[in-house]
């Protein structure tokens, strides 16, 4: 509640969809560089024969806890519009 006053009385209230929509392209800019590179690794794997579930499996869940961390700040912000 106290970062969100923060943030109203730095950008205003009339910035903080702006915000909210450039962050969540920024979301959805991660997600894709995240699942181009995942994709590249695991042909590259294919290719080379080497076996990436456990690889692939903390890779994707250290960058699922970003996602989360992230959905989690824009959710609160966004209920607050």
């Amino acid at each position: 509640m106290f970062i969100l006053f923060i943030v109203v009385m730095v950008f205003g209230a009339d910035k903080i969809p702006d915000i909210a929509k450039g962050m969540g392209k920024g979301m959805r800019t991660l997600k894709d560089a995240t699942n181009d590179l995942k994709s590249e690794i695991t042909k590259s794997a294919d290719k080379n024969g080497i076996n990436t579930t456990e690889h692939t499996k903390a890779f994707t869940d250290e960058v699922k806890k970003v996602k989360d961390e992230l959905e989690e700040t824009l959710g609160s912000v966004k209920r607050k519009l």
